[in-house]
């Protein structure tokens, strides 16, 4: 992890502009509006200051926010504005692309995702993570869900049946699969397999579960069930998603944040966030006036 940096320079001669998506698109560096009942919140996740560069090209400024513990998040805001970007950090997925950088910090639970001595492997283990496109592994359905034990080396018949079934119906899953668990998770239908990938994900227990754009593949019928699905987790699990679909992300989420061009603008209750924001620029975008 790269030392911290110092603030990015403000655009000289010239005030910033009272609007605050306009501030930012000019350059200025503005403050986040984080609520109150966020912070009130136990945290399960800390971002802190973080940024991130691809080669020269900074596409996350100063990201601070707890994410709450066993609570639904979701991350919104225009396409390209980080939102992504930020989900894949939290995993380290962006270790994976060349010339990438940061500064600040992450801590699950207390640990530092970005310190030297932290087992990426290990701290994969520690989350789930669901993709925009459902992707099964070529195997039976039993052998998806029970993926992650058997790499941990769990052979125990009886514990692998357990873990199988309490996953599937965790996902909503097991009435409409457990007479063909020996079948090939291919053969599902899309919104099955984005079901099972769920299933497989908290098969492992994970401390945070991440979500990308889990519905944008989906049908409607399809999509109706991952909310729901969503819903049900909520409070057995600490959720931390992105959606472009500020519908979705007011009947699934317990805390919304709205982010643009790399910055947190406002973070809070999701029915604050939609009813009664305290920045007019946010309600703007949630209105569908903006984005």
């Amino acid at each position: 992890m790269q030392a911290a940096t110092k603030p990015e320079p403000q655009p000289a001669g010239e005030p910033p502009p009272a609007d605050r998506l306009l501030a930012v698109a000019r350059g200025f560096e503005v403050e986040s509006e984080v609520h109150p009942s966020v912070q009130a919140e136990r945290p399960v996740l800390e971002i802190d200051r973080f940024n991130l560069w691809y080669g020269s090209k900074q596409a996350l400024y100063r990201i601070t926010m707890p994410i709450p513990n066993a609570k639904v998040t979701a991350l919104v805001g225009p396409s390209g504005c980080g939102k992504s970007t930020l989900l894949r950090s939290v995993n380290r997925l962006n270790d994976l692309v060349r010339n990438v950088r940061i500064t600040g910090d992450m801590r699950l639970n207390g640990d530092s995702i970005y310190d030297p001595r932290m087992d990426v492997i290990g701290l994969r283990k520690r989350m789930g993570m669901v993709f925009q496109k459902p992707n099964p592994f070529p195997m039976s359905i039993y052998e998806n869900v029970v993926y992650a034990l058997r790499i941990d080396g769990e052979s125990n018949r009886g514990v692998l049946d357990e873990v199988c079934e309490i996953s599937l119906r965790g996902a909503a899953l097991w009435d409409e699969v457990k007479d063909r668990l020996q079948d090939s998770a291919l053969g599902l239908s899309g919104g099955q397999q984005q079901r099972l990938c769920i299933a497989r994900a908290i098969a492992a227990e994970p401390e945070v579960l991440l979500l990308d754009e889990p519905c944008s593949a989906l049908d409607p019928i399809a999509t109706g069930k991952i909310e729901d699905l969503i819903q049900e987790l909520r409070g057995r699990y600490s959720v931390l998603m992105v959606t472009h679909n500020m519908q979705q992300a007011s009947r699934t989420s317990d805390y919304t944040a709205f982010m643009y061009l790399g910055r947190l603008i406002e973070y809070g209750a999701t029915p604050d966030i939609f009813t009664k924001p305290v920045l007019r620029e946010t309600e703007a975008y949630v209105t569908g006036r903006f984005g």
